[in-house]
């Protein structure tokens, strides 16, 4: 019979996002330890694609485990969400145990709403430090709805631990030639130096939007304006979706941005579509991608700058919040800045609010960093390759496996189903050469005279 204790893991396990993403690493993380019956409940992830869990070896033992229909046939011995924590507000927590796991925040304080869904599980697992102490030190005031007194303090009142993201080493990883259906696409670039962004293109006014996408293609126009054998920036974005609109939107965007920098502005090229995690790494490592950058005002984690950094080239990125616990000030290139206020144009009710921060990059400072990346390249490949094993060896999916293991052991009481041992009697060695008892040598008695 088996005692396994049963985990029911809901979250957008098919999602083709970064909750997606995190949500079947976890799951499959939980499936490898071989201590849990698990079951799965699929959400969704905003608009992105449900195209995240193909068939193949990896993805099978996981949608085998996807609840069809009602057979949950008894209490959850553990039960963890993967989403926004105000969500948790809304959901049956139907565990013994209550885990809620969250991307975190990317600003300096947590709705409220948030600190409400923190205080109704019994853990809180984080990507990053900075997630944990915002989580921590975000408090607001208890009002009596009739007095409209305080009354106490609303804060978070349960563990929050820090997981973060790890990295699949058997898929990014550096590569010794070029995966040939990116090569294909970038083979019609014809300058050989460029640089990369990954990430999307979100709401908000030029220089307000998460990533700053904007004024990060705005600063690189500027940074090369007029120079001969200018780089190239490729954008490997979107808004939401994989859409023909969204494409489309995208390139007006671009060009929108160059016509405001005007004549001679460097070329900026877009690569749009669902590629494979294999296409990804394919195009972290291609040889005309010389570096990686983004502006971005504020990140949980920030994962693809983690699976960016093991090509071994110089990664340029803000210097601030998740993305700091892996990227090391020696080895990678932050940009400084200062925190200000969310504008209105990127804010978002109940996620990032009204009188919240993030980090804003020093744009004048940022041009002349590009340029000395572009010019004084090879001063930066020592620290690049530093830093692509420290993100492989330290940040590693196994390790954060590991990790995921201790954190539920230290809470969680996990009792597996008795094992029936096989007893290993000594063998009885055979004593001469037959089965005649040996002969018994004892001492002659002494005859003693009274």
């Amino acid at each position: 019979m088996n005692n396994k204790p049963l985990i029911l893991f809901q979250g957008p396990v098919r999602s083709r996002s970064g909750y997606g993403d995190h949500t079947r690493d976890l799951i499959t993380s939980l499936i490898d330890t071989n201590r849990y019956d698990i079951l799965i409940a699929p959400t969704k992830w905003g608009d992105c694609p449900e195209t995240g869990l193909e068939p193949n070896e990896i993805n099978n033992p996981i949608i085998g485990r996807i609840l069809t229909g009602n057979n949950l046939q008894k209490q959850p011995d553990i039960f963890i969400n993967c989403s926004v924590p105000n969500e948790w507000n809304n959901i049956q927590l139907i565990g013994k145990f209550n885990i809620g796991i969250t991307a975190g925040i990317e600003t300096t304080v947590c709705d409220p709403s948030w600190i409400e869904g923190c205080n109704k599980m019994n853990l809180v697992i984080v990507p990053s430090t900075h997630s944990r102490n915002v989580m921590l030190n975000s408090t607001y005031d208890r009002v009596d709805s009739k007095t409209q007194k305080k009354v106490g303090d609303l804060k978070c009142e349960v563990p929050v631990e820090v997981l973060f993201e790890g990295l699949d080493t058997a898929i990014y990883k550096q590569l010794s030639s070029p995966v040939e259906t990116v090569d294909e696409q970038l083979s019609q670039i014809p300058e050989s130096f460029c640089f990369l962004y990954v990430g999307h293109w979100l709401s908000g006014k030029l220089g307000h939007d998460r990533k700053d996408t904007g004024m990060m293609i705005k600063t690189f126009c500027d940074t090369f304006k007029g120079n001969k054998n200018a780089p190239a920036l490729i954008l490997k974005t979107s808004s939401a979706t994989f859409s023909i609109m969204d494409r489309n939107d995208m390139l007006a965007r671009i060009k929108g941005l160059r016509d405001l920098v005007g004549d001679g502005c460097p070329n900026v090229y877009l690569i749009h579509g669902d590629l494979t995690d294999q296409e990804m790494n394919g195009l972290y490592n291609h040889p005309k991608v010389k570096a990686h950058v983004s502006f971005t005002k504020g990140e949980g984690f920030g994962r693809p700058l983690l699976e960016a950094s093991v090509s071994g080239k110089p990664v340029i990125a803000s210097n601030w919040s998740g993305h700091l616990d892996f990227l090391h000030p020696e080895h990678s290139t932050l940009l400084p800045g200062k925190l200000e206020p969310v504008h209105k144009s990127a804010q978002w009710k109940g996620v990032i609010n009204e009188g919240s921060q993030w980090f804003y990059v020093n744009y004048k400072n940022a041009e002349k960093i590009l340029r000395d990346v572009y010019k004084s390249y090879k001063s930066y490949i020592d620290g690049a390759r530093k830093q692509a094993y420290l993100s492989r060896t330290e940040f590693s999916i196994k390790k954060m496996n590991e990790l995921f293991v201790n954190i539920l052991d230290k809470y969680v009481k996990v009792e597996q189903a008795p094992v029936h041992a096989k007893l290993n009697l000594p063998k009885l060695k055979k004593i001469g050469g037959d089965n005649t008892p040996p002969k018994l040598n004892l001492p002659k008695l002494k005859k003693i005279k009274i």
